[in-house]
């Protein structure tokens, strides 16, 4: 259903922050970082630059903000998920891959856009991703071990520093250029692959009777 064109009588309408962030944040995921600008982004949202710089001193400093409320949101939802003991441990599993992959259906580009263009902000993804992933991925696993569906012998520490690098150089802009794959698509290879191996035999079977096709 579409998002109603006025405020409903419980919410707010967006602050002024707010809607430069998410107009922001929908450029630079669609058309990548080069083609984000100041000067284009008042003209969308009928701010004046002043305006503008109140709330961001930089562009820089507004894709800051979008790539750590980025990282931010992957993690309160999965925190979310997680926390829902209505679940099973395989639905919990394929929900946030499949939240992942819409997550990541991004201009493919985009990746070597940063690096080109703002190697500090191509480095700051590399690091929240770094700093994301165990808090993550040891939920995921812990979870998966007490309910059965993941290997007892697994060490998740282990599969944690395995998985991080991995995942880390999968979505470099120099593989995902030799794939010839998306980030989305990426991430759903790289986590059927890594689960695959992990799950007992108990956990394959009711994943892939729930949701492989």
């Amino acid at each position: 259903m579409p998002s109603p064109a006025f405020p409903t009588p419980n919410s707010a309408p967006p602050s002024p922050r707010d809607r430069i962030l998410q107009a922001a944040r929908t450029h630079l995921f669609a058309y990548g970082y080069t083609a984000l600008t100041m000067d284009g982004l008042a003209a969308e949202l009928g701010l004046s630059k002043k305006t503008l710089y109140v709330h961001f001193p930089s562009k820089d400093a507004l894709v800051t903000d979008i790539l750590r409320a980025f990282v931010a949101d992957v993690r309160s939802s999965a925190d979310a998920l997680f926390a829902d003991t209505s679940l099973s441990f395989t639905v919990k599993l394929h929900r946030f891959s499949e939240t992942m992959v819409k997550r990541l259906r991004v201009n493919p580009h985009i990746f070597r856009d940063l690096q080109r263009s703002a190697p500090h902000l191509f480095r700051l993804v590399e690091e929240l991703r770094h700093k994301n992933i165990p808090h993550v991925f040891g939920q995921l696993l812990r979870e998966g071990q007490a309910a059965g569906m993941v290997r007892a012998d697994l060490d998740p520490a282990f599969a944690i520093e395995f998985w991080r690098p991995a995942i880390q150089a999968l979505m470099h802009p120099d593989t995902l250029d030799r794939l010839q794959l998306n980030p989305d698509q990426v991430f759903s290879r790289a986590i059927n692959l890594f689960f695959g191996g992990l799950l007992t035999p108990a956990g394959r079977k009711d994943y892939e009777k729930h949701f492989v096709p």
